[in-house]
């Protein structure tokens, strides 16, 4: 009986992660390159030489070398939760399937998080460019981002031959709130729109996504003071908006595994005990098509 509620609660869980209404739907779903827990990553060999008005004959012939790139997915697990019987006898509701629920919704936060980290630009190149916002003074010394600068961005990433079509920005709440206070006909719009995240918002050529944990960015002064991504969950550094080409990142799910202690099980303590792992990754496939843009210091 144990083991069928761990399988029920472990199907359960697979089926119910999705990450609706955020910008975890814009990435492909690539459960398929999974198998035990590790992805492997298709990468194509060269592509073909196109030859115009050609009068030369024969045709080159090319063999394509393909490759894989391996990774183990990352391992989320969940600390436990208990619930006494003294809980469960008093409670008008189900405490434990509510307490899986809240499991769920706590991976798929923090996989979010971690994957929007994990998909952005690790430092500043000419291929992965980070631009800074040219805004007017906030009032704190910070410029905020205009349409303007996602003009710049969207040409900049033209000039770099990312495709038009699945341009996708995720913009950090202070420079959401900048284009909304920009665009004040819109701003009720768009503020409803950011918050349900129902289809996003498209704006000059980027489909527009809020989050509220975007990752931040320092100069680094060993490495020519380029912008370097700050460790996951810093504090430190600015928050910067990240760009991504959609068809150049892709999510992956693996195995999830419940492990729960029932009570009767437990005569010390008499109480259920419920914990998950996780396997999951998100992750760009070739380091083409990613961007940022953070404020610049206002003079």
């Amino acid at each position: 009986m144990a083991q069928l509620k761990n399988e029920l609660a472990e199907k359960e869980l697979i089926k119910q992660f999705r990450h609706d209404n955020s910008w975890m739907s814009e990435l492909k779903p690539k459960n398929n390159w999974v198998n035990n827990d590790v992805i492997k990553i298709p990468k194509r060999g060269a592509a073909p030489e196109v030859l115009i008005n050609n009068n030369v004959y024969p045709i080159n012939s090319n063999k394509r070398d393909d490759d894989f790139i391996t990774l183990s997915l990352n391992k989320y697990d969940t600390e436990n939760t208990t619930v006494s019987d003294d809980e469960l006898y008093a409670l008008p509701y189900e405490k434990i399937n509510d307490v899986q629920v809240q499991h769920r919704e706590t991976l798929e936060d923090k996989t979010a998080e971690h994957a929007l980290y994990s998909i952005a630009v690790g430092v500043e190149s000419d291929k992965l460019p980070i631009l800074k916002t040219t805004g007017e003074d906030d009032g704190t010394g910070r410029r905020r981002l205009t349409t303007a600068d996602l003009i710049a961005l969207w040409k900049k990433l033209g000039e770099l031959k990312v495709p038009l079509q699945g341009r996708v920005i995720v913009l950090s709440t202070e420079h959401a709130a900048d284009l909304m206070m920009e665009d004040s006909a819109r701003a009720k719009s768009w503020g409803a729109d950011f918050q349900t995240g129902v289809a996003g918002v498209t704006h000059v050529g980027f489909k527009l996504w809020v989050a509220t944990y975007c990752p931040r960015y320092a100069a680094d002064t060993d490495n020519g003071n380029k912008l370097t991504k700050q460790a996951f969950e810093s504090i430190t550094g600015k928050q910067a908006s990240i760009v991504f080409w959609k068809n150049n990142a892709c999510k992956a799910t693996g195995t999830v595994t419940r492990y729960a202690v029932d009570a009767r099980s437990n005569p010390t303590y008499r109480r259920n005990e419920i914990g998950f792992r996780l396997w999951f990754i998100a992750i760009g496939i070739k380091d083409e098509g990613f961007a940022a843009i953070l404020s610049d210091d206002a003079e």
